[in-house]
């Protein structure tokens, strides 16, 4: 006989497997995040390379920037804190180092409010020609769908690492199966990422991915591209 008590957390797993599929229609796939320049530069050359690459941005990028940002938001979208939402979405913004990462951010935030919105989240509307970060709708879409802040983020990070590892199939190339390990290898680590992101204070929320601000920099002006960032 069914449990009552169990469904809604069985739902709630349901809703983030929603929320961080790959077939979410916010254009995720259309960025690399400086992935694109490294290879042209050869600085990511195969699959070692890759994973070199995708653990130290994981870590350093979203590990310590991202992950903590997003945890105050859902903490705010619960506690129907606007003023933080804002504050912490502006904040975030501001600290993408390259015009492109923060047009990517932008044009993920709006598709995913227009997503929500569609689907009955009545605080997602303000956000469709906002300026919205992609992680602010996530955590408004965490918090409808009753998912835990530490599942979400956990969830966030993975969808991230999905995405780069699809980029990297592409551009370094590699095969689906050398696609497969990295994905296994990344999810190593996301365990201890999410610890390190949960136990950050304001101060310490940073990006240390100098490599990833060069590449993006110069993606810019790149003569061929297939990605937008």
């Amino acid at each position: 006989m069914p449990n009552p008590s169990a469904e809604p957390a069985a739902l709630a797993l349901l809703r983030l497997m929603h929320l961080v599929s790959p077939a979410l229609p916010v254009g995720a796939y259309a960025y690399s995040q400086g992935l694109e320049f490294a290879v042209h530069a050869a600085w990511v050359r195969d699959e070692p390379g890759a994973l070199d690459w995708l653990r130290g941005l994981a870590a350093r990028g979203p590990g310590t920037l991202d992950l903590p940002v997003l945890l105050r938001l859902h903490a705010a979208w619960q506690g129907a804190d606007g003023a933080a939402v804002t504050r912490w979405t502006a904040w975030l913004l501001a600290a993408r180092e390259t015009s492109e990462l923060r047009a990517e951010d932008l044009h993920l935030g709006r598709a995913l409010a227009r997503i929500l919105a569609g689907l009955d989240i009545a605080q997602a509307q303000p956000w469709c020609a906002g300026r919205a970060s992609f992680a602010t709708l996530f955590a408004l879409a965490a918090v409808r769908w009753n998912i835990s802040a530490r599942d979400a983020i956990s969830g966030y990070l993975w969808s991230w690492c999905e995405n780069q590892v699809l980029a990297a199939v592409k551009l370094v190339p590699l095969g689906q199966s050398a696609g497969q390990r990295l994905l296994h290898r990344l999810a190593e680590d996301i365990p201890g990422i999410v610890a390190t992101a949960a136990a950050l204070d304001d101060e310490d929320i940073a990006t240390g991915t100098v490599s990833q601000a060069m590449a993006g920099a110069w993606h810019e002006t790149q003569y061929t591209r297939l990605f937008r960032s």
